[in-house]
């Protein structure tokens, strides 16, 4: 059984948000054949990092103790927000922020900083209103770039797999294959 942490991102507790009902799909099909665990970025209580000494050596906040825990405790991660402005939502950044203290997802040392969380892997669900392929290759999908080798592979999670679901607006035959999808993933842990 692999260890399944799913990060919803979405800020917005609304269940109309179609990044929760891709997020409840994997879950669902994850459960009895995986462990799995959630965060719900959106009942997170935790301020941003406004000082990088707060960051390097203030405490972290008990709702970050607690994912930092959740992320440890992980085999694969499984992250899925909306796109907005072209990256992902200011409290998911925060959440970053916050989560990958140094002695925690990295440590400094002579060289590059050591990656404290090797063997994991993670996937990155991205939704967006525009078509995927135009977000991929007109826009070079730029913010999903910066996410997977910014942060997940510079603490040592790899490999990172992405979904991008664009066009959510569109028909709901096209939504509901992308439910289908994230149930397939959700079985194979992928």
């Amino acid at each position: 059984m692999t260890r399944v942490l799913i990060i919803d991102g979405h800020p917005d507790a609304s269940s109309a948000r179609f990044v929760h009902a891709l997020a409840n799909a994997y879950a669902d099909a994850a459960q009895g054949r995986h462990e799995v665990r959630r965060l719900d970025l959106a009942s997170l209580d935790f301020p941003i990092l406004r000082r990088r000494s707060d960051w390097q050596d203030g405490p972290a906040p008990p709702a970050i103790v607690s994912a930092q825990e959740a992320i440890r405790w992980a085999d694969h991660i499984v992250i899925l927000f909306p796109l907005w402005l072209g990256d992902m939502p200011a409290l998911l950044k925060a959440f970053f922020e916050q989560v990958a203290r140094p002695g925690f997802a990295f440590r400094y040392g002579k060289g590059l900083p050591e990656k404290l969380l090797k063997g994991r892997s993670a996937r990155i669900v991205v939704t967006m209103g525009m078509p995927g392929l135009f977000y991929r290759f007109v826009y070079r999908a730029h913010s999903l770039k910066s996410l997977k080798r910014n942060i997940l592979q510079f603490v040592g999670i790899s490999p990172v797999r992405i979904s991008v679901v664009g066009a959510v607006e569109g028909d709901a035959k096209r939504r509901s294959a992308w439910l289908e999808r994230m149930k397939a993933l959700g079985r194979r842990a992928a």
